[in-house]
């Protein structure tokens, strides 16, 4: 498989609140590519929606939620930066980002508390948002660089869109930062569409219970609890294939699933996607058997839900 994509869409700076870039580049890669797809989808964008993109194919029955924001900083006062999300912070770390003055490039730096600063030969405009430098590394393996999290869940979904005959893939922003646009997304896909069933395209964590190399994963729970029987027929679907995956249960964490349990819409959810190390860091890394594990059982349970 090739990963060009995603090394494209890395690169691309959308920090929460700052979508915009990520949304501009998914509308023209949309309209340049829907043609060639199985069924073209209606696009719905623009205000109502913010920095939103929803696509629906056909006669929707579920929904793929994937969130198009990555973690960062915004420059405050002097030099110190305010996370964007819950970034890993480490002396050294190249940013990048823009102001009036033209291109950023600098260093984070960790002062005393833990406090995140820049280090730069310039002033940085207030309310600059930076980003990791994306650095990209693949071999036979795995792929690796900052921000996977989020962009292998877009991959996947535009994947997915490629021969998707029936359902809608909801493009969501602000999840890094705690969610608000997935309340009016469901809104609309359920007052719209009747839509009660969805999935979250998003990137997971290496732990002791789960590997690089063994598929991709479904959550039982993490710091929200999806309704079993929902979960039990993901699982049950996926098992009569034999394609790999694993199994994760987790205390915390959370992604976009949280905003739709929140919302006052009955909609069914369940967190899959492929797991990472080096979790919000310049270095994520994930297996390329297991990304395609994921893009798989996407194109199955879109078509048996």
């Amino acid at each position: 498989m090739n990963y060009e994509l995603v090394k494209q869409m890395c690169a691309i700076h959308s920090p929460s609140g700052s979508e915009y870039n990520m949304t501009k580049f998914l509308l023209e890669y949309i309209n340049n590519n829907k043609k060639n797809w199985k069924t073209e989808p209606q696009l719905f964008y623009g205000e109502d929606f913010q920095d939103c993109l929803v696509l629906v194919f056909g006669k929707p029955r579920t929904a793929i939620f994937a969130h198009i924001d990555t973690i960062g900083f915004t420059v405050r006062y002097g030099n110190q930066l305010v996370c964007i999300g819950k970034p890993v912070i480490s002396n050294g770390y190249k940013l990048i980002g823009e102001d009036k003055k033209g291109a950023i490039q600098c260093k984070l730096k960790v002062h005393s508390h833990n406090q995140p600063e820049y280090e730069s030969k310039r002033e940085l405009e207030r309310g600059t948002t930076l980003t990791f430098l994306p650095e990209w590394k693949e071999n036979n393996n795995y792929i690796q660089c900052c921000y996977l999290d989020n962009r292998l869940g877009v991959f996947n979904a535009l994947k997915v869109a490629e021969t998707l005959k029936d359902g809608i893939i909801c493009f969501s922003c602000w999840e890094e930062t705690g969610g608000g646009s997935v309340e009016y997304l469901a809104k609309f896909i359920y007052e719209k569409y009747k839509v009660k069933q969805a999935l979250i395209s998003d990137i997971t964590w290496v732990t002791e219970g789960v590997s690089h190399g063994n598929g991709c994963v479904v959550s039982l729970r993490d710091s929200g609890l999806p309704r079993k029987q929902y979960v039990n027929k993901i699982v049950n679907i996926i098992k009569e294939s034999k394609l790999p995956f694993q199994l994760e249960v987790e205390a915390t964490g959370g992604s976009d699933a949280n905003s739709i349990q929140h919302s006052p819409y009955p909609i069914n959810w369940c967190f899959v996607g492929a797991p990472e190390s080096n979790v919000h860091s310049p270095k994520e890394r994930a297996y390329k058997k297991d990304i395609e594990s994921m893009i798989d059982i996407y194109k199955l349970l879109m078509e048996k839900l």
